[in-house]
């Protein structure tokens, strides 16, 4: 995150080692293990994200929610990191709302980062990121001032946890977060507030 050599070593599990960060916080795989595109792509099609299913509508209801109690349909949004199934933009689309796509994947239509929005909604993408810092650094150049960044992701339990925590296993997964660290992302990426709602992570610009 902050690109500085002051790692500890959390531990080996699955003889995958894990990594944290003594300035910024953050826990991060040995990136030696991080997938390759092609890899990494075909993992993301195996997932069965079907915008009609109301189990999955349900799972994004928190950033849902979100959006919808804090900006009404006439302001313009990003859905970055949409995947195969870009279920937030469709609930919202249903609602009159205009909200781009954008993955680097499916989606990877890169005029779209060339304007700003009123919010963006990245739904289970931020433990993906490879370069945080290059795109948190982006998503805040892409909010306009009174804009917020949405996003879910499960933050890190405690660590007598980590070692059964189901959440650092996925192979797609290789940066994750606490209170802790948020807070630095908060300080340091220019955001003026961070909400935390369990999984429901709100990053807001002046």
């Amino acid at each position: 995150m902050c690109r500085s050599d002051e790692t500890a070593l959390l531990g080996a599990f699955q003889e995958i080692r894990f990594y944290q960060c003594t300035v910024c916080q953050s826990f991060f795989k040995d990136p030696s293990v991080y997938l390759d595109r092609e890899t990494e792509k075909q993992r993301y099609e195996l997932h069965e994200n079907d915008v009609d299913d109301i189990h999955y509508q349900k799972f994004v209801q928190p950033i849902f929610d979100a959006v919808i109690q804090k900006y009404s349909n006439e302001y313009t949004g990003l859905d970055f990191g949409a995947g195969t199934g870009p279920v937030i933009t469709k609930l919202l689309r249903d609602k009159g709302y205009s909200v781009a796509l954008y993955d680097p994947f499916f989606h990877p239509q890169t005029s779209v980062l060339k304007t700003k929005y009123d919010f963006i909604v990245c739904c289970e993408v931020i433990e993906h990121f490879h370069s945080p810092s290059k795109e948190f650094q982006m998503l805040f150049k892409l909010l306009k001032p009174g804009g917020t960044l949405f996003c879910m992701s499960e933050l890190i339990p405690n660590n007598q946890d980590f070692e059964t925590w189901y959440y650092k296993n996925d192979p797609t997964h290789v940066i994750f977060y606490s209170e802790e660290n948020l807070t630095w992302i908060k300080e340091h990426f220019g955001f003026s507030k961070v909400g935390i709602a369990n999984r429901l992570i709100s990053l807001y610009k002046q």
